[in-house]
């Protein structure tokens, strides 16, 4: 089925005979344009996230063109809309905090004006999951865009990952291997061009995710972001999304619980991020699927880990993406795979993967020779975490994957960063690290603190990994024993915030178990004694976000977004 010209959306406010249409087409004539260029025709909203902040998506401005010159050619009428910027490397205390707002300005952009389908451009962390929670919650045709991996890094003969060789040579540099010279010279040397982390990251892990999603051209995920492969793949989005229009394929017949299941096997077996966790689950929400910790732990007993990516294994996105990229990875897994399931670019998943190779089984393992059995996340249940918490085990040493310590608490992480060198603590080797306030109403905005620092004199003796316990996230180019996500957070009272100095814990992964030794009736009467936290904001979009955000095993999304319920379009008229 095609639509015509009268059943376009746009329509509404530019073919009418009303004094409203009139406007419309007056001030459309005031921007420049004939009307044989838009009338009549698809009108596309290219969402940039761009910013000359966001290093991500500096490129991006250029990007748009191609997709506004794909759309043309496909006969549509492209208006380019700016949206928040959520860079990660600057955006404090955490651009977490702001990826609901940025659902929520895509959400009622593309509600309230004249527009018929949507390119999202984005591939920094938080971007990838906010625009495409806004757009499903709009129910538009899209297509997703994303920023493309950077080049890898370089240091005397050495490939750099980003994010993963900064935790590693800061340790380094803290053990007293390295001294400052060096550092001036990373810093030179460990992010060189535009786009975003180049390991297996959450920018790399969400715009995988989204590939398999169905939401992407094939192939778009891992091209390099300086790539002239880029641009023709920004031209081929935007020639896709005319046609996506005129069939009425919406986000909401490819956003199915099949394609959600199918992301989190991809994850799973990339050894991605652990924040795709929190991300998958609230974009699902916004879909109307319940995906739950539940499932990714399921799946995840289910596919094993391919992808031989830091920072669970060697190589970087350029390498992936040579190798095959995710058309190339996902042929891996089709056993796994809903494949008759739509996509944006062909009318099953069987379909896009038909013909697609992997070059390097190197890079792309064989189903026999995986780098771990199972997924790289595993969920974890106790009494710690009643609703559960993650660990990105194959990222940690195998010797603390079952470990018994005694626990160091930090309050907060200024007083971590203070004190943890302090020879006084008398942290050893076999001490568990507990942080909490770091959640998504502690932190505020759940902040990436969760690869906690290991004290200095244990760098200096060899110690480069020990067990760690929070209720933050930590970077997806991070590495480490670090259990993630605890839920309750300790801000709203769960059990993280009742552990002291010197308490047991007992991880063990392999029985999805994260266990507090303190009795019942211990833990009854040192809830009885805490007391709340007093409010971190009085007014402004902080006092929103801590009144409507959820806990990290539903998806950080504000309860007004991510309850049932319609929106019915502006009138127009």
């Amino acid at each position: 089925m095609t639509k015509r010209p009268e059943e376009l959306r746009s329509h509404q406010w530019y073919g009418t005979d009303g004094l409203r249409s009139f406007s419309h087409r007056a001030r459309t004539r005031q921007l420049g344009y004939l009307p044989e260029e838009h009338l009549g025709k698809p009108v596309i909203a290219i969402l940039n996230t761009w910013s000359d902040i966001n290093p991500c998506h500096v490129h991006l401005r250029d990007r748009a063109q191609a997709v506004k010159r794909g759309v043309w050619q496909a006969g549509g009428f492209p208006l380019e809309f700016p949206v928040s910027t959520l860079s990660e490397t600057f955006q404090k205390p955490t651009p977490m905090l702001y990826r609901n707002l940025l659902a929520m300005e895509t959400e009622e952009l593309l509600r309230s004006y004249p527009v018929d389908g949507a390119v999202l451009m984005g591939g920094c962390d938080k971007t990838t999951p906010a625009l495409l929670m806004g757009a499903a919650s709009v129910d538009l045709p899209a297509v997703f865009v994303p920023a493309g991996p950077m080049l890898p890094g370089h240091w005397r003969g050495e490939t750099l990952g980003s994010g993963t060789d900064m935790w590693k040579y800061w340790d380094e540099k803290r053990a007293g291997t390295i001294g400052d010279c060096e550092m001036a010279e990373l810093e030179n040397g460990l992010a060189r061009s535009p786009g975003h982390c180049m390991t297996m990251g959450t920018a790399s892990t969400l715009t995988a995710a989204a590939e398999t999603l169905g939401v992407t051209v094939p192939g778009a995920s891992s091209v390099p972001a300086v790539d002239s492969g880029h641009d023709r793949m920004a031209a081929a989005s935007g020639l896709r999304i005319v046609e996506l229009v005129r069939q009425d394929l919406r986000l909401s017949r490819i956003l199915t619980r099949e394609a959600y299941e199918d992301a989190v096997a991809a994850v799973l077996a990339l050894g991605g991020s652990t924040n795709a966790v929190i991300h998958l689950i609230a974009m699902a929400g916004r879909s109307g699927v319940t995906l739950t910790l539940d499932d990714f732990d399921r799946i995840a007993r289910t596919v094993p880990v391919l992808a031989n990516l830091r920072p669970g294994g060697r190589y970087l996105m350029e390498d992936f993406h040579f190798a095959g990229g995710m058309p190339g990875f996902l042929s891996r897994l089709t056993d796994v795979l809903h494949l008759d399931r739509p996509t944006v670019s062909h009318a099953t998943l069987r379909e896009q993967l038909d013909g697609a190779l992997v070059h390097d089984t190197e890079v792309i393992r064989e189903r026999d020779r995986p780098l771990a059995a199972e997924g790289g996340v595993a969920v974890l249940r106790g009494n710690l975490c009643p609703d559960g918490a993650v660990i990105k085990h194959i990222a940690a040493e195998p010797r603390l994957l079952k470990h018994t310590g005694p626990a160091v608490v930090f309050d907060d992480y200024r007083t971590m960063q203070r004190t943890i060198d302090d020879p006084a603590l008398g942290i050893t080797a076999d001490h568990v690290l507990v942080l909490r306030g770091a959640g998504p109403k502690g932190g505020p905005g759940m902040p990436e603190y969760g690869m906690l620092p290991i004290p200095r004199y244990l760098l200096e003796q060899g110690v480069r990994d020990m067990v760690r316990i929070s209720d933050a996230r930590m970077s997806g180019t991070s590495y480490g024993a670090c259990v993630l996500h605890v839920a309750p957070e300790s801000h709203v009272g769960g059990p993280l915030a009742l552990v002291r100095t010197g308490d047991t814990i007992t991880l063990d992964v392999a029985a999805r178990s994260l266990h507090l030794h303190v009795t019942d009736e211990e833990l009854d009467r040192r809830r009885a004694a805490w007391t709340p936290p007093p409010a971190r904001y009085e007014r402004g979009y902080g006092a929103l976000y801590m009144e409507q955000i959820s806990q990290a095993d539903t998806g950080c999304d504000f309860a007004f977004l991510a309850r049932p319920g319609t929106t019915p379009d502006p009138y127009a008229g």
